[in-house]
Formats: structure tokens, sequence, C-alpha cells
């Protein structure tokens, strides 16, 4: 991994490809902004259900299906972490609610950024905060 940066890698069993990567860097950069933070190493890894679930299960001891899992290694103001995220579950998100595919997924990776800022979503306040620090995200420009 070069010395710092925002990487995006797909999981060898998943046929997926992201799109306009490089308007996601930049908006992921502008968020770091607006949260006075710097990017140093961010991975993200988009996987399959099973693939996530064998994470949530190894080291969070979770037996459940989830979109995103987050593992922070910031310190201070520089930004440092693995995001993996189900694209599976993505899309079964975007169905619920009703929201285009790539919206959902720039949100959630969004999330995962905002988890490493700091945000958390545990109680229903934090969540409140967390989504409207998303929908923050989403209206920044491209």
């Amino acid at each position: 991994m070069p010395a710092s940066g925002i990487i995006f890698r797909v999981e060898e069993n998943l046929n997926f490809s992201l799109e306009k990567e490089k308007a996601v860097k930049n908006r992921i950069k502008k968020v770091l902004k607006q949260e006075a933070k710097t990017a140093g190493n961010i991975s993200f890894l988009f996987c399959t259900d099973e693939y996530l679930l064998k994470i949530n299960r190894q080291f969070l001891k979770h037996d459940f299906y989830t979109d995103i899992i987050t593992f922070d290694y910031s310190e201070g103001k520089k930004i440092e972490g693995e995001i993996f995220i189900s694209i599976e579950r993505v899309k079964e998100n975007a169905l619920t609610f009703k929201q285009p595919f790539q919206k959902e997924l720039l949100r959630t990776i969004i999330h995962g950024i905002l988890h490493l800022c700091g945000y958390k979503d545990k109680t229903p306040a934090d969540k409140k905060r967390m989504r409207a620090k998303e929908d923050e995200a989403l209206r920044l420009p491209e």
C-alpha cells in the first residue's frame, strides 16, 4: 500500500467495479476536510455477504449479515482504516429504501468514513447525527 491514499479493492469472488472512482475519492476528501481530518491509508474492500459474515463472526463475534464493517486505525487528525462493504447488502438496502444503487453505495462509503472520523451509530441520537452527516456529504458537489 502506498504511504498514504484511498484504495478500492474487490473481493475475488465478486463481479463488481466501482463507478466514478475519482469522484468518490474526491467526495471522501471533501468530507475529511469538513471534519478537519486528513487521509492516511484508507482501504475499501467490496465483498459478498458471506465474506463479510465471516469477518463479522471472527472479529466482532456477531452472527448476522451487515452492509459495512469498519476497522479504525486512525491517530489524531490522520484517518486510517479498513472498510469492508457487502455489495449484496447495499443492493438490498437500495431496494428497501427505494434509492438508486449508486446513491446507496456512496452513502455506505461515507458512513464508513464518518466512523473513521469518530461518529458512532449505536444510540438513536447517534444514528440521527450520523444520518444527518451522511445527507450533508451526499449534497456536496462532485
